[in-house]
């Protein structure tokens, strides 16, 4: 591995949010009513980092991607239960795809939901799109969850996140 994952700091914050808003544009995945608002969302790196642990792969100081990581119980959690871990915007720069950016980054949550106490699970929400992700997830073992399936803009029957869950 020729970069190091590690806890973002302050001044990883703008890049990250940059990486991450240009990731789900340029992969066309903001095509919803609210994509404005939640752009502004991708882009906040330090409000996530206030309410979760928000890690990157950084390469001689170069963000190349990053990942929010929430404990159970955490107030970023959207579909996690008690004793659960939750991953969220998992994110990699186009020019470093291909590298195992993205997988690295959810190992080290894996590790981190592993080390963290009462904690059983870790769980995910996936656009049908992310086809990339969906095959890191599962070659890690996770497993897609239908029934936890949900639709986080309910006046848009089109947005249904996928989900998938993996037990510690």
């Amino acid at each position: 591995m020729d970069f190091v994952i590690r806890p973002a700091l302050p001044t990883d914050h703008a890049p990250l949010g940059d990486i991450t808003a240009q990731a789900y544009l340029q992969d066309g995945l903001l095509d919803f009513g609210e994509s404005d608002e939640y752009l502004g969302e991708l882009r906040n790196v330090a409000k996530r980092a206030a309410a979760a642990e928000v890690l990157v792969a950084a390469d001689n100081g170069r963000v190349l991607g990053g990942v929010t990581f929430v404990p159970s119980g955490g107030p970023m959690a959207d579909v996690a239960r008690p004793a659960e871990a939750e991953i969220r915007m998992l994110a990699v720069a186009r020019e470093a795809r291909g590298r195992g950016v993205g997988e690295a980054l959810v190992r080290a949550c894996i590790d981190r939901a592993r080390t963290t106490d009462g904690c059983t699970g870790i769980v995910l929400s996936t656009q049908r799109t992310m086809h990339t992700a969906h095959r890191i997830y599962e070659r890690l073992g996770f497993v897609r969850t239908p029934e936890r399936d949900w639709n986080p803009l309910a006046h848009l029957d089109d947005i249904t996140l996928l989900t998938y869950q993996l037990t510690l």
